[in-house]
């Protein structure tokens, strides 16, 4: 079977910065759902009309990505609105920002711990990677048709692209 829209092709990759650094390394294959939300779209159109066996390398720019830094997604917050347990690279969905957060905090973004100081915490509501071009390894490894299910959610149930909350000192991106 081809890669077509609304199938679920399972891969491994390796993704590293423009200067060769590996960011993440997916070793063992993953499904995702082609034409839901798990793939950037950029590469589900790269990899359409590829069968198992594929191996495809992909330059994306940062709007192919996860978009330009916006500075405007840096938040200044007062230290005594969080736990004192706060850990630098800790995340918080907007939505659960505390009480007398920034009120111009988009909150459907998600917001990484950048800097701590006694006074201030410093909130990163860009994704890890925004401004960076990236280049990509994959390997198809399997492709099936996506169940109703699956097509229902827009997910084979895996989405590296979706940055979730997670917790202090993981630096996982799937």
């Amino acid at each position: 079977m081809e890669i077509n829209e609304q199938c679920v092709v399972a891969l491994t990759w390796v993704l590293k910065d423009t200067m060769g650094e590996e960011l993440d390394v997916l070793d063992d294959p993953v499904e995702f759902l082609v034409g839901g939300d798990d793939l950037l779209a950029r590469i589900e159109q790269a990899l359409q009309g590829y069968a198992p066996g594929a191996e495809l390398s992909l330059h994306l720019e940062p709007e192919d990505a996860f978009g330009d830094y916006d500075g405007q997604l840096l938040f200044l917050e007062p230290r005594t609105l969080f736990p004192a347990e706060l850990e630098e690279g800790m995340t918080f969905e907007g939505s659960a920002l505390p009480a007398g957060a920034s009120a111009d905090a988009p909150r459907e973004a998600l917001y990484t711990v950048a800097q701590i100081y006694p006074e201030h915490v410093v909130l990163d509501g860009n994704h890890p990677l925004a401004g960076l071009a990236l280049r990509l390894q994959l390997k198809v490894h399997s492709v099936r048709e996506a169940t109703e299910q699956e097509l229902e959610r827009l997910t084979a149930g895996t989405g590296f692209f979706r940055l979730q909350p997670q917790a202090p000192g993981s630096d996982t991106l799937h």
